[in-house]
């Protein structure tokens, strides 16, 4: 695949007038074919092989708030990267996650490309199905390349999406409890 990848750029570079045997540019299409498997690397994974296990019986019933998941995922309209934070938060119902796969669970679903809104449900979605929690809550706060470096070229500008499940979406309270967890100090 890298070498199919690595011709599409060699194309696209020679179509831009680039001389592709320049010092700079001479190993780029290849290069860029390996960034772009591993920027894209979220195809090969499931959830099932990312959670590898890591549920475990618990008899906690409060909300568990993990803030500030860095992430880097590419635009499906321009491919250009956005770059952000998710916030997730979830009440457990007899089973917990690993911490560490929620920062990979993130990953899998930003390694693709696709719009930040659709990525935001399905953290929600794969968190409950992977602990059954009676509520998610998932909020992603990014930047993006596509708005800053082209079309209106708004250097400031950031979007936020969310998505609530169970009692986040049922319950005020829960949903507030959550949303003030994640404010910003």
């Amino acid at each position: 695949m890298t070498e199919q990848l690595s011709e599409h750029y060699k194309a696209i570079l020679e179509s831009l007038g680039e001389d592709i045997h320049r010092d700079g540019l001479r190993d780029t299409p290849k290069r860029a074919a390996k960034a772009m498997q591993f920027l894209t690397r979220g195809y090969e994974q499931s959830l099932e092989d990312i959670v590898n296990n890591a549920v475990f019986e618990s008899d906690i019933s409060e909300m568990v708030v993990i803030k500030d998941i860095e992430l880097y995922s590419m635009c499906e309209h321009h491919m250009l990267p956005f770059i952000g934070k998710c916030h997730i938060g979830y009440i457990p119902d007899g089973k917990v996650l690993g911490l560490s796969k929620f920062a990979r669970i993130v990953d899998m679903f930003a390694r693709r490309l696709q719009i930040q809104e659709n990525m935001t449900k399905q953290i929600a979605d794969a968190i409950v199905e992977a602990t059954g929690a009676k509520g998610v809550g998932v909020v992603i706060e990014a930047q993006h390349m596509c708005m800053m470096m082209r079309g209106v070229q708004k250097q400031n500008s950031s979007m936020t999406s969310s998505v609530m499940l169970g009692l986040m979406r049922e319950n005020q309270p829960t949903r507030e409890e959550f949303l003030q967890f994640i404010r910003h100090r």
